[in-house]
This record gives C-alpha cells, structure tokens and sequence, in this order.
C-alpha cells in the first residue's frame, strides 16, 4: 500500500498537466474602443506590453468577415460581434440604432457561459450605454457608467471592476474603455496624434490597476486568469465608417494572455468574433454546433 502512495504522490510532482487542472479558469476580457495596435505600440504602455510578452497577439485582427460587409465598421456591429461570437448577417446589428438584432438566437457571451455552467459568476462594465442596454446579459452584476467625460466613465469603470475583483467567487469580468474611441473622433486617430496616444497611455494605467487587483487576490496561486484584449475598429481621420476597404480601419488587433496562453505573434488569420469564442474555451466549454459560432478559440495551449 506504501509503494502505490509513493507512486502516485511522484505522479502528482512531476505532472504538469495534473498541476495545470488543479488551478480555476478565470477570464479579465478587456476592450478598447476605437485603439489602433500601431498608436498603442507608439504610446508607453507597460501593462499591455506586459500582456503581450506573457502571451500571443495579432495586429491585423480582421473586425468583419468578407462574407458579410453590409454593417458598418462602427461600434454596434463591433461590440456585437466581439461579445456574441457571430458576424452580422446573424446577430442582425448595422450600425448604432440597434434596430434590428437577434441576441434571443444569438447571444452575449454570458449566456453561452451560464447555459453550460450555471454557477459562472461574471460581471460586465462599460462606459458606451448601449452595450449594456442591448449587448450584455445574463451578467451576475452589471454597471453602465454616463458620466459626461469619457475619461470619467473610464475611471469608474475601473475602481468598480477593481471592486468586483476582491469577491473570490467572481469567473469572468468584462471591461469596456472609451476615452481612447472619444480622443479619435476629436482630434483623429493616429500615432502621431498626441492626444490619441495619451488615452491609450491612460487605459493601459488602468488595466494595471485591474491586473494588480488580480494579483492581490488571496485565491490568485490557484487560479489560471487568462487576459483578453481587443477592439472594435481603428480609425482614420476622425472617423471610421464606412471602412471596409480601409485597413487602418478594419484591422483590430488580439491579445491574448496568461499561463494558459501561447507566446509569440500568431501566424493564422484572427478576427474579433474569436475573442469570446477563447474566452469560453478557458473555461472550460466546447462551443456546441448549434450556436453557431462564427468565433474559434485561437492562442491557447493544447
């Protein structure tokens, strides 16, 4: 009986993938509204650096599939896309009017989560109204935050998610940013543009808030936190409608980020319906083909 405990307690030490197991999937998915990969990578931001090295990015992440180009290239069809996994031609979202949509067969990531693991604690913050008021559901605690200034809304947005992080129970956060979108369409989105860089400087001091607040956590050795990042849509000018034949517009970019993350710049084709489609699989669930996803889980380890 000695020996087969000796053998098994040598199995546990030198399997990694048993120790690997034995640590939660948790998820922090972050969006950028409007940030364009070549203005983050001018602007001094440690914390998605940070991000990138422990893990693997793409700076061309195509934000609508050629099958579909009726949608425009602004933040309903992006928004949309990002957190159900589908492109337009099944969410059903155009532009900004959201009216027309079909989140009832298609829906927030959230609802994808609890249908398969009812007991998945999430919590969605945002600073653009209608994410929250058409997108986001089935989120245990939900906050849409209108203060005037969207360096305002970005900033509570981030002491709340900040909050919500310091509950152990809590699986999947959600935290929307939009000063960087706001900066773009005030004085134009590009590197070279001071003030655009700045909020991009910004939202990457508060994602260091929120990755410290991760760290802090008396269960964080046992959890497996992989890191999400991603945008809408770039820009050019001050606009970024109508882009679809504009890659300064149409490219996004991906990050993708943890100990469960692959590591390097990823060689295959991503898009932004892949976000939430990686984010399921950290946790565990298999994407079943009746949803229809139009997402694949990319930039995670076998």
């Amino acid at each position: 009986m000695r020996i087969k405990w000796f053998a098994f307690l040598a199995f546990v030490l030198i399997s990694p993938k048993l120790a690997v197991a034995a640590d939660t999937p948790k998820v922090l998915f972050l969006g950028i509204d409007g940030c364009r990969f070549d203005a983050l990578r001018k602007a001094n931001t440690p914390n998605l650096d940070r991000l990138i090295d422990r893990g693997i990015y793409a700076d061309n992440t195509r934000i609508f599939h050629a099958r579909y180009t009726t949608a425009d290239t602004i933040s309903g069809p992006g928004w949309s896309s990002i957190l159900t996994g589908v492109w337009a031609d099944k969410h059903g979202v155009l532009d900004n009017q959201f009216k027309v949509s079909h989140y009832d067969k298609f829906p927030h990531l959230f609802v994808r989560a609890k249908e398969q693991l009812p007991e998945t604690k999430t919590a969605s913050l945002v600073c653009w109204a209608p994410i929250d008021q058409y997108i986001v559901a089935s989120a245990d605690k939900r906050y849409s935050f209108t203060e005037k200034d969207y360096g305002e809304r970005d900033d509570a947005a981030t002491d709340e998610a900040v909050k919500q992080l310091s509950d152990a129970s809590i699986d999947v956060v959600f935290l929307y940013l939009g000063a960087t979108d706001e900066a773009g369409h005030a004085s134009g989105f590009h590197p070279a543009n001071p003030k655009y860089v700045e909020t991009i400087q910004a939202a990457d001091a508060r994602i260091g808030r929120v990755l410290a607040a991760i760290e802090s956590r008396a269960s964080y050795q046992d959890e497996d936190w992989l890191v999400v990042v991603t945008s809408d849509h770039g820009g050019k000018g001050t606009s970024h409608s109508n882009g679809h034949e504009v890659p300064e517009i149409f490219n996004s970019f991906l990050i993708v980020s943890g100990d469960s993350a692959e590591r390097g710049k990823f060689e295959t084709d991503t898009y932004i319906v892949d976000a939430s489609a990686t984010v399921l699989k950290h946790l565990g669930i298999d994407a079943p083909e009746d949803w229809q996803l139009d997402g694949q889980p990319v930039g995670l380890k076998k």
